[in-house]
C-alpha cells in the first residue's frame, strides 16, 4: 500500500474531504453492513439487493456524497441486472473516526474482504466489480492492483491519474516534490493493473479534466480496456447528461463481457 501520510494534513485534507453525517432508512430489497476498520470505528456501507444471482459492483463514491444519496441510481443498475454495494469513508454517513487519504487506501482492504465475506455468507453470487467515482477511484485502483484474482474488473468515473494537476487544479497548497513522487509511484501501480478496465469521463470536467481520464486510461496495464468520453458532461452532472451511454457500457462491460 502507498503511504500518503505526507498528505494527511489539515491544510490539505480540508480540500479533499467533505464529510456529512447523513444515513437514511435503507429503502428496502438489500441491508446495510457496518465494517469494523479500527477499535470502535466502523465503516457503513449499503447492500442494494436486485437479485441473487446478479454479479456486483462494490462503489466508492465522491467525496461530497454518502451511501444513501444512491437509493435513487440503485434501481437503474438492477434495471441492467447488476447488483450495488455502496461504501462510505470514515466521517461519512453513519461511519465513525476521521477520513484521511491514509485510511482511505487501507479501510479499502478491510471493506472488500468483508463485502466478498458478507456475499459468500448470504449464499449470493460472488462476483465483484470495483468502480471509483472522483475521489473514490483512489480505493478502487489500490483493490485493482491488490485483488486482481479476486476482482472480474475495474470501473473508473471522473478519476486521475495525477494527483499534483489535480490538487493544483483545485488550489491545493502542496508540496510539488512531494507529491511528484507520490504520483510516480501511483502511475506504477496503474501500469500493473491488468484488469479489464473501463473509464467514464466527462468531456467538460473542470475539477478533474478529461485529460486526466484519458492519461489513466493510457496508464492501465490491462489489454482490454475502454475509454468513454461523454462530452457535454461536466464533473457532477455525467450520470444526468450521459445516462444512456453510462450505463449501456457498464451493461456491456460487466454482462457482455465486451464493449
Amino acid at each position: 500500500m502507498m503511504d500518503l501520510s505526507s498528505l494527511d494534513r489539515p491544510s490539505i485534507l480540508s480540500f479533499i474531504f467533505y464529510p456529512r453525517k447523513e444515513f437514511k432508512d435503507h429503502p428496502g430489497n438489500g441491508f446495510d453492513l457496518f465494517i469494523p476498520v479500527d477499535p470502535q470505528i466502523s465503516i457503513s456501507s449499503r447492500f442494494y439487493l436486485g437479485h441473487s444471482q446478479w454479479p456486483w459492483i462494490l462503489y466508492f463514491h465522491g467525496n461530497g456524497e454518502v451511501v444513501s444519496d444512491y437509493d435513487e441510481w440503485a434501481p437503474f443498475y438492477h434495471q441492467i441486472e447488476v447488483n450495488l454495494v455502496v461504501a462510505d469513508y470514515r466521517g461519512y454517513g453513519a461511519s465513525g473516526g476521521e477520513p484521511t487519504l491514509g485510511h482511505l487506501l487501507k479501510d479499502s482492504h478491510t471493506i472488500f474482504l468483508a463485502i466478498k465475506e458478507e456475499l459468500l455468507k448470504r449464499g449470493l453470487r460472488n462476483e465483484v466489480w470495483v468502480m471509483g467515482r472522483s475521489l473514490g477511484s483512489l480505493s478502487a485502483l489500490e483493490l485493482a492492483s491488490l485483488f486482481h484474482e479476486e476482482i472480474k474488473g475495474l470501473i473508473i468515473e471522473s478519476g486521475a491519474i495525477s494527483m499534483v494537476r489535480v490538487f493544483r487544479n483545485l488550489g491545493v497548497p502542496i508540496d510539488g516534490r512531494t507529491v511528484e513522487k507520490i504520483d510516480r509511484e501511483w502511475e506504477e501501480k496503474a501500469k500493473g493493473i491488468s484488469l479489464p478496465s473501463l473509464i467514464i469521463h466527462g468531456g467538460r470536467d473542470r475539477l478533474v479534466p478529461v485529460e486526466e481520464g484519458r492519461q489513466l486510461y493510457r496508464c492501465l496495464g490491462s489489454k482490454e480496456k475502454k475509454l468513454l468520453i461523454i462530452p457535454e458532461a461536466t464533473h457532477n452532472d455525467i450520470l444526468w447528461v450521459g445516462f444512456k451511454d453510462y450505463f449501456k457500457a457498464i451493461h456491456d462491460f460487466i454482462k457482455e463481457g465486451h464493449f
